[in-house]
């Protein structure tokens, strides 16, 4: 028997076909695009990712043909919504987080509410990015379409009611919303009558992992899955990485390593605070019971080195392409050694937390006649790990330790550039022998439900396996920790000079 964990990101839809011993059997990936039918407004059609979910499904399992599944979880992105009526059928595109509706509304609830108010019930400051503020012009500007829906759900529990689930959402989708109440896991009832929203038009909050449902015959049959399949709740992408690197103690984080950079530490108590808004910083269920997260993020990480390749790497490009190697393996091989004399601050996309800068601006500090290439390659490899020494900073002020680090994704197959992060941050860095730590969490989920694992803590044991352990240099850390101190100069000075 095996398991498929599906996950839904904003671009793209991913499944993956693990077995009991938590080797990847099968796996497909499909990509979309966003629509964006005026300015500002940024959707995904539902329809798409559905009829793509079920591609990805059937491919994975002609890829795999082994035993069956046994069970199906999904892990999404957060915020977006799909509206549903009583037979299913989606009434409106789903917005984004960046989509520019919802201002005006989310305006309104900080003034009817309050800023501390919203936050004490849950966890998340105000941001039109949030769902309830894109249902709320929803209801506004298109009437029937709010009036003719059964339900709203997250991503993630859309597909798994498409497979044949009940409309539910679990906690950490539940948080994304701005209408979630984190300590009580219910629907905040202050804040849904405020917006002018009705209750019963949201899914059943339920913990992540709790049984939904089975599989319906006739998306089984069209699917190639077994009658009887379960259907097992997931959650929001970043905790369910978190789980799937084995990150569900404190002092734990996920570190996600990809176009941008995202670390999800875990705690055991819900931390609400006015160090947590400042930075914001969000508080969180996790996918495991009981726990909490939160999300420290950059707008730009491995997109700084795609940068660099696309504008000053036509030399690396022609040499990786002759020897048939991994350019980015090359550049960061290529970079100098050992601690650079230059800056760069990586807001080339603006500055995520603690900063929340959509505005901030990159720079590349202490260039001279002498610079090389390679130099500004090791200043950029530093720069974006400086930026989540900052975020790491703050969480400890906010009673958050971070004390190892478990790397997933594209830049966590590099060793020099882990090497070079462990150094820096003074802090362990592992990798992991399954590298699709998101649906490998679904996975575990989807797993412990059936009764295939004894609880969450016996399934990281058997699934979850360390590759490689970096330690940090002391003698070079003590170096990093001296430059770390001129790098929080740079964006205030930088934000002083373009404001």
């Amino acid at each position: 028997m095996s398991l498929l964990g599906i996950d839904i990101g904003t671009s793209g839809c991913k499944a993956t076909i693990i077995d009991f011993e938590g080797n990847i059997r099968g796996q497909s990936y499909r990509e979309y695009s966003l629509i964006s039918p005026n300015p500002g407004w940024e959707e995904i059609d539902p329809e798409l990712v559905w009829s793509l979910v079920k591609r990805v499904i059937a491919n994975s399992i002609d890829e795999y043909k082994g035993t069956p599944v046994k069970a199906i979880s999904v892990s999404s992105f957060g915020e977006a919504a799909v509206p549903i009526d009583r037979n299913g059928n989606v009434l409106y595109n789903s917005m984004i987080y960046i989509d520019e509706r919802g201002r005006e509304e989310a305006g309104y609830l900080e003034y009817r509410l309050g800023r501390e108010k919203i936050l004490g019930i849950t966890g998340i400051s105000v941001h039109p990015m949030y769902t309830i503020n894109k249902i709320m012009w929803l209801k506004k500007n298109k009437p029937d379409v709010y009036k003719n829906t059964w339900k709203f759900l997250l991503f993630a529990d859309f597909i798994l009611f498409k497979l044949g689930a009940k409309p539910h959402t679990d906690y950490s989708l539940a948080a994304r919303t701005m209408a979630f109440d984190i300590i009580n896991k219910k629907w905040s009832a202050e804040i849904l009558e405020c917006a002018g929203l009705d209750e019963d038009k949201f899914g059943e909050p339920v913990q992540a992992g709790t049984l939904v449902g089975e599989i319906t015959g006739s998306i089984a049959e069209e699917l190639g899955l077994p009658r009887g399949v379960i259907l097992v709740a997931g959650g929001h992408d970043q905790p369910c990485a978190a789980l799937g690197a084995g990150a569900i103690k404190c002092d734990l984080a996920v570190d996600g390593l990809g176009t941008t950079e995202c670390i999800t530490p875990t705690f055991d108590r819900p931390v609400i605070s006015d160090v947590m808004a400042m930075n914001h910083f969000a508080c969180v269920p996790h996918v495991m019971k009981d726990m909490y997260v939160t999300y420290a993020f950059t707008f730009t990480s491995g997109s700084v080195l795609k940068w660099y390749r696309n504008n000053f790497g036509a030399a690396y490009i022609a040499e990786a392409v002759k020897s048939n190697i991994n350019l980015y393996d090359m550049l960061i091989e290529k970079a100098s050694k050992g601690p650079s004399d230059i800056f760069v601050l990586p807001h080339f996309a603006g500055a995520a937390t603690p900063y929340m800068d959509v505005e901030a601006k990159g720079a590349i500090i202490g260039l001279n006649i002498g610079t090389k290439a390679e130099d500004i390659m090791k200043a950029i490899l530093e720069g974006i790990t400086f930026e989540i020494m900052v975020n790491v900073e703050k969480l400890a002020e906010a009673g958050i330790k971070v004390e190892e680090m478990r790397a997933v994704g594209g830049l966590a197959k590099s060793d020099p550039f882990l090497q070079m992060k462990a150094d820096m941050m003074g802090k362990k860095v592992t990798t992991l022998q399954v590298s699709e730590a998101g649906t490998l969490g679904v996975a575990i989920l989807a797993g412990t439900a059936c009764g295939v694992y004894k609880n969450v803590e016996d399934a990281v044991q058997k699934l979850v396996k360390k590759k490689k352990e970096f330690y940090p240099d002391e003698k070079l850390h003590e170096i990093y920790a001296e430059k770390f101190q001129t790098y929080k100069r740079i964006y205030p000075a930088v934000k002083q000079i373009y404001r």
